[in-house]
């Protein structure tokens, strides 16, 4: 049995969506600054950037869904304050044969309060200060180990990342882009 994309639902459907974040993402141009944004049950998405500086860092595993799976190991970092430069974050869909990519860059630094990020990889050159790894006895795996720091340096990195959210983002200089690509 073969099964076929429908395009015509497919593009209504992705064109209803882009539209939906087309209008949200005019309203963050307009007051420049976003509230409670959660973007999730997407699947695998990356997020890159030449730079993040950080402060009050903390991390832990954990067993987290995805589109593919429906328990996966993840590492949740959470860090109270944020600036990030040269932000570019994009996921890739297969249609019809053909790959799409849903691209959203920042030219301009981008301020973040209240991020929260489960990832299933982090490639990065990292700097920590006052880093502590904690080993706790606890019943519940998920508690028995943490690493906290006070800030956070990560340069050239590269996360495969299942969920973000932030409590305010700050975007000036914002582009959302779709296109084709060839993989």
């Amino acid at each position: 049995m073969k099964s076929k994309t429908n395009k015509k639902v497919f593009f209504t459907s992705l064109a209803s969506g882009l539209l939906a974040l087309g209008l949200l993402l005019v309203s963050f141009g307009l007051s420049g600054v976003a509230y409670a944004v959660p973007i999730a049950g997407v699947g695998d998405f990356y997020v890159e950037f030449d730079k993040l500086e950080g402060e009050g860092y903390q991390f832990y595993p954990k067993i987290g869904e995805t589109s593919g799976e429906a328990a996966a190991p993840q590492g949740t970092n959470l860090i109270e304050t944020v600036t990030i430069t040269n932000l570019k974050l994009y996921k890739d869909f297969k249609v019809g044969g053909e790959w799409i990519r849903v691209l959203i860059t920042a030219s301009k630094p981008v301020k973040i309060t209240g991020l929260h990020q489960d990832a299933g990889s982090v490639e990065a050159n990292a700097t920590f200060a006052n880093q502590k790894l904690e080993e706790n006895f606890s019943d519940d795996w998920q508690k028995q180990f943490s690493l906290s720091s006070s800030t956070i340096v990560l340069e050239n990195a590269k996360l495969k990342t299942h969920y973000l959210f932030q409590e305010t983002i700050n975007m000036n200089g914002m582009k959302l882009t779709v296109e084709k690509i060839k993989k």
